[in-house]
């Protein structure tokens, strides 16, 4: 992702004083790293300062209303690093959770416990295959299409990505237009992504893994509201348990 906009930028100024498609570029990029701002709307309302603050005081601190070029140049740097290909092989189980893990650290959910609770979900969510998975996989398209009433845009990855503002927030935050062909969220990399960004952000539920799982506690149970309320938390916990004592 460029900043075609931000870039136009030379000298220090107020976040309020951008254009709406500045501001737009700003969420996007910030949202891509893991900082909410929730809707990516071209306005800077609470969660945009607040995501702006955080990345800020991340880089160094200044005035939290401040944009200037140094801030940008450090935000394009980072959107940069976190866009770098990696040589992610997801055809075999082992390679997948390596994937995970690598994602995880790369988004910053960094702690094992963090790490084995992903692993454990996925495990869960796509019935122990490591693959993304369609809601209710084992029914077919056209009983999807006459039961849901979201379809199309009815859970898919390795966790379930569901809603068409869901799909439209995931397409601005990766370039990729889940909107016209929300089948692509079936593919492995554009999964790995809204897997991490979902438990950093709280896109699912509005809980974020830190919630629960950091380095005051470990809450495998209820880390699950991340995802899906308390439906199976303690056989997830378990398995949990279980990835964590490997890594």
């Amino acid at each position: 992702m460029k900043l075609k906009e931000l870039v136009a930028i030379t000298r220090k100024t107020d976040i309020n004083k951008l254009t709406e498609e500045q501001i737009k570029e700003l969420q996007t990029a910030l949202n891509q790293l893991g900082y909410p701002v929730g809707d990516i709307d071209g306005l800077v309302g609470p969660k945009t300062r607040s995501a702006w603050s955080e990345f800020k005081a991340d880089v160094y601190e200044e005035d939290p209303v401040l944009i200037n070029p140094d801030f940008i140049a450090a935000l394009q740097k980072r959107v940069e690093d976190a866009g770098e290909a990696q040589d992610n092989d997801f055809s075999t189980r082992e390679g997948t959770i390596d994937a995970i893990r690598r994602e995880c650290r790369k988004q910053d959910i960094g702690s094992n416990a963090q790490i084995a609770y992903v692993l454990a979900t996925v495990e869960w969510e796509t019935n122990h295959t490591f693959k993304p998975v369609r809601e209710a996989y084992w029914k077919s398209e056209e009983w999807r299409k006459n039961n849901f009433r979201y379809y199309p845009y009815y859970g898919r990855g390795y966790v379930q990505l569901t809603w068409d503002n869901n799909y439209k927030k995931y397409s601005q935050i990766l370039g990729v237009d889940l909107v016209s062909n929300p089948d692509r969220a079936m593919d492995a990399d554009i999964a790995l992504f809204v897997l991490v960004h979902g438990f950093k952000t709280g896109t699912f539920t509005g809980r974020k893994i830190t919630d629960y799982i950091n380095k005051n506690k470990t809450d495998f149970v209820n880390a699950r509201r991340c995802i899906n309320g308390t439906d199976h938390a303690r056989e997830i916990a378990r398995s949990a348990e279980d990835f964590l004592n490997a890594l």
